[in-house]
């Protein structure tokens, strides 16, 4: 089983790209929104372009699962040929249970609530542009921070990352192929 996690692309094609060559392989992509327009105060990343985004994304071959992110407008939308599921997504893959959710919304007992509520193994969000791994009551809180405009940052340069499930282990790589943050998966099953 490999699942890909990414959140916060802000229509970037060109980390779109590096990021499907990390999810090579996998079975599912989990986007936990911000899919196709930049945040209104800050500038466009290099590599923005909407439309050929949305045609990456249309033309996938793995399947992906969207939740709707604070910057997805349903103008937007209309070049997606995936619904964009708000406020939340949920998803069973591989007998995990998966919440999906931007985050803009929810504070950490809200997660925790949600996450109880829908006996989740994995709640995934975004927003914040910072990746994270913890548990959360019975739970994995999973942010797999943003490949198009990270707040982490390594050796003073901003470290693009995205998430992946795969082998009994969740991981926040760089784009550069670097490991983040990891966790085991066993005692979220």
């Amino acid at each position: 089983m490999k699942i890909g996690i990414i959140s916060d692309t802000h229509g970037n094609v060109d980390v779109w790209d590096t990021a499907m060559q990390i999810f090579k392989g996998a079975e599912i992509i989990l986007h936990a929104g911000d899919v196709l327009y930049h945040p209104p105060r800050m500038c466009c990343s290099e590599g923005y372009n909407i439309p050929e985004l949305a045609n990456r994304i249309n033309e996938s071959t793995i399947p992906i699962v969207i939740a709707r992110g604070n910057c997805d407008a349903e103008v937007y939308e209309e070049l997606l040929q995936i619904p964009v599921l708000s406020p939340y997504a949920f998803v069973q893959h591989a007998g995990l249970r998966i919440v999906v959710q931007h985050g803009h919304t929810l504070i950490p007992q809200s997660m925790q609530s949600l996450a109880e509520k829908y006996r989740a193994d994995i709640f995934i969000t975004g927003h914040t542009h910072t990746p994270v791994i913890e548990r959360m009551g019975e739970a994995v809180h999973i942010n797999p921070g943003s490949p198009s405009i990270p707040k982490l940052m390594k050796n003073g340069c901003p470290l693009p990352t995205v998430g992946i499930i795969e082998g009994g282990t969740i991981r926040i790589v760089g784009l550069d192929g670097s490991e983040v943050l990891s966790m085991p998966l066993a005692s979220a099953e």
